[in-house]
Parts: C-alpha cells; structure tokens; sequence
C-alpha cells in the first residue's frame, strides 16, 4: 500500500535534507588529515521512550511528541553547533543515536541533526551513523525513512527470544516482533545490524538461553552485543529481588553463561572485539571504538557525556562534560546559552591514563605503543607495568600479555578485566606518584553508549 500525499512529501524532504548533508559533505572536504584534537564522534542522546523497562535507571522519560519534538529537534542542532564551535572539532569520524528510544523520534529529527553537523564540520558520506531501535518503534517503513535520512547502522534492542522473559523486563515487543525487525532491518542495512542479548536474569538458566542464541545466530547480522543483567537501585526489578518475589541473579551462573555465549560466538566465527561485543566480517562498531580508544567525543541532548579539549586555550586539558538530565530544563539552557552542559571536569593527565588503561584493555588489541605514547611520551608501558611482581603474576598466569605489540588482555583475561584492572590501576597511580606527586582522586570511567550501559 502507498503511502499518503501527506507522508508522501514527509518522506521526499527527509530525503532532500540527506542529500544536501551528502553534498556538503564532498565540498568540505579538507585534502590534510585533522589532528587528533579536532576529530571526534558525535552522541545525540533522545531521551523518551513508551514505558520505562523493569531493569532500567536510565535518563529517559515518557515519549512525546509534535510541538515537544519540534522543540527538543531545534535544541539538539543548536546544541550540536555550539559544541563544534567550543571543541573546534572540524571532522566528525561518526553519528550515534541512542537513548532513552531514538527510533520514536522522527526520521526529520536525525536529518536535521545530521545537516546541521555536515554544515559546521566535515561529516563524510561514509561515516557510520547509527541508530537504537526497539522493534515495536521500528516498522520497515519507518527503518527506510530513518535510512532516508542517513542512518546506515541500527542496534536493535532485542534482549531476549524468549516472551516470558520479555514480559519479566518490561519490554513492549514479543520474540516474533523482534525478528521480523531484525529481518527488515538486515534487508534495509546488509551487514550494519547489531542485536542486544541480556544474560544473568532470574531464574535464567544457562541451557534455555544457549539455545536463543543459537536460535539468533540463524537470523542474526554480522554484530552482536552480550550484556548481564545489572539489578540496579530504583529499578522494578531490584525491588523484587529485595522484596523475594523474584530470585538474586546468580552471579556464578553468569559468568559461566557468559563463557559458554563467546565460546559459541567464536565457534560461528565472530571477533570478540571487545568484552561484551562480537562482530564477523569486519562489522565492528567504529563509533564505539573511539570510546574504547579514548578519542574524543562530542554528547549533545538531556544528560549526555562528552570527552573533549576545548579550542582556543593554551594547554588546556581534556574535559569530561555532562549535560543537563532532565529535557525541559536542558532546553530552557540551550534556548540561553547555547547549550546545556550542567558540569565540566578537567581529566588530569593521570586521569587519561586511567581511562586509556580501564577502556583499552577492554578490546582485544589493547594498549598498542604507539597508542599509550600519544598520551605518554615519556614513560613506556614497560616503565609502567614491566617491574611491577603483580603484573608479572598476571603475566605468567596467562592473563595479560606485554609484548612488542603492547599490553593486552589474553581470551582468559578478558573475561576477568575487573579483577585485573585493580592491580593494574593502582600500579599505575604508584609509577606516576613516584615521578611527579599529584593531588588523589580517580576518574569515572565512561562507559560504551551503545547499550553497554546496561552491564
């Protein structure tokens, strides 16, 4: 069936609009490379959804629409504008939309934010932007507007195959809804689909979930995200479990379910790129992997984070920058100043290397050399880490691996990084203490907000 004249034209300037991002794009382009602290990946958080999920303490809220959407869009392209202008960000790698459920929002919202950004920097026509769906938000028709306006990869938040556990998580889809999204999205965006599978639930067993993912590995893209369940304070799913209405998860049961899922994953010949993360035929997550490689990025919308140096003061550090939660206030700020950041912290150059430490041993690559020394020219990882008893522990428990390549986790220590990243920090602070004394004080490590959130 057609569509409406009305929708009709909707689509044709979603279309338009994808178009001028694509034609600014090529014209501005620069022929020399940017340097690191004028190239960042770009997060719009949305912060509405249709109900609130059992599990969830998210920022996010009740799902509006018309005039509301009409004035949250005009806030998230100021916002987007006025950071470019503060960080003098001049290439942006890539786009992630996430939430809260960004697929409730209209396809003319993600083109007018794209737009917006190829207008104030150079966004080329092949970066990676990305956008959570949920499938009950996300019918064909709406995935190919959203393609329209220039989403070329989707996360789709399905979390389980099984309806009883669905229901146990709030979710608003059924098994069956989910993997017709994930067939029409696989159709609209070959090779650029990634699922969300939850593990850890109560009274899960390890049997019942193998089997869903076998079963999703039949349907699935070349991406696919395994997270654990976090019982998490205010949630309705934590007050169960206080209350004994519902089982603790249990936490060996997990962990065991966890290695059984990636011995699986690597059997179908996926890459464990990253703790919770596995991709096949080279589909790995570029706008995560600047996360994960402590590039700088830019968080526009209600209650985003973002790590960058401000442009136009002399060695000015690194900020850490979160914007305000709630949307109707961090809209009134925009309206005023521009945009909504409610708190700026500068990273001390312990601090980065904190972060560089806890987020690049989360990968498979790790911590190349040359990685660490674009933060730390003077001390090697060898200086750091290569005298330390405790590390060489590690080491010969196979563990760790440090190398000519660099300091890695091996496939056991993967599995184990917390428990590893202990040693591993406080290491850390003791070589940087000795050489030059700093005042205390650790670093909140940002986590991946491509529903990596959820662990």
């Amino acid at each position: 069936m057609g569509l409406s004249g009305a929708r009709a034209r909707s689509w044709v300037a979603v279309t338009k609009v994808a178009q001028r991002r694509h034609l600014v794009d090529r014209t501005g382009e620069s022929p020399s490379p940017e340097p690191a602290t004028r190239r960042a990946a770009l997060y719009v958080h949305w912060p509405y959804c249709q109900k609130r999920c059992s599990y969830c303490n998210f920022n996010k809220y009740i799902a509006r629409g018309g005039p509301e959407e009409e004035a949250l869009r005009s806030c998230l392209v100021t916002e987007a504008r006025t950071l470019l202008r503060l960080s003098g960000v001049r290439r942006i790698e890539s786009v992630f939309f996430g939430g809260g459920t960004p697929s409730l929002a209209s396809p003319h919202t993600v083109a007018a934010v794209l737009e917006a950004v190829a207008q104030a920097a150079y966004l080329p026509a092949d970066s990676e932007v990305t956008l959570e769906a949920n499938p009950t938000s996300a019918p064909g028709p709406r995935l190919a507007a959203f393609g329209a306006a220039g989403v070329n990869r989707l996360s789709i938040g399905l979390q389980s195959l099984d309806d009883t556990e669905l229901q146990l998580l709030g979710r608003t889809h059924s098994a069956s809804d989910a993997l017709q999204t994930l067939a029409e999205a696989r159709r609209l965006f070959p090779g650029r689909v990634s699922v969300d599978l939850m593990l850890g639930l109560p009274a899960q067993k390890a049997g019942p979930w193998l089997r869903q993912l076998q079963e999703l590995l039949c349907h699935c893209d070349d991406h696919l995200s395994l997270y654990q369940l976090s019982l998490e304070r205010g949630t309705s799913l934590f007050t169960q479990a206080q209350q004994g209405i519902l089982p603790a998860p249990d936490p060996e049961l997990a962990a065991e379910m966890y290695q059984e899922g990636r011995t699986v994953l690597r059997e179908a010949g996926f890459r464990q790129y990253e703790v919770s993360n596995f991709a096949r035929n080279g589909a790995l997550s570029t706008h995560n992997w600047t996360y994960w490689q402590c590039g700088q990025y830019l968080g526009i919308g209600p209650g985003a984070h973002g790590r960058f140096v401000p442009q136009g003061v002399e060695d000015h550090p690194r900020e850490a920058r979160i914007q305000t939660l709630e949307p109707d206030h961090w809209m009134k700020e925009v309206k005023l100043f521009g945009h909504g950041t409610r708190k700026r912290v500068p990273l001390s150059k312990l601090e980065l290397l904190e972060e560089c430490v806890a987020l690049g041993l989360r990968t498979d690559v790790g911590i190349t050399h040359q990685h660490w020394q674009q933060f730390e020219p003077q001390l090697t990882l060898w200086d750091v880490f290569g005298a330390s008893t405790e590390v060489k522990d590690l080491l010969e428990q196979g563990l760790l691996l440090l190398d000519h390549r660099g300091l890695r986790c091996s496939w056991e220590g993967l599995a184990v990084l917390d428990s590893l990243l202990l040693t591993l920090l406080l290491r850390l602070q003791e070589v940087w203490q000795q050489r030059t004394p700093v005042p205390g004080g650790w670093s909140a490590v940002p986590v991946s907000q491509d529903k990596a959130r959820q662990t």
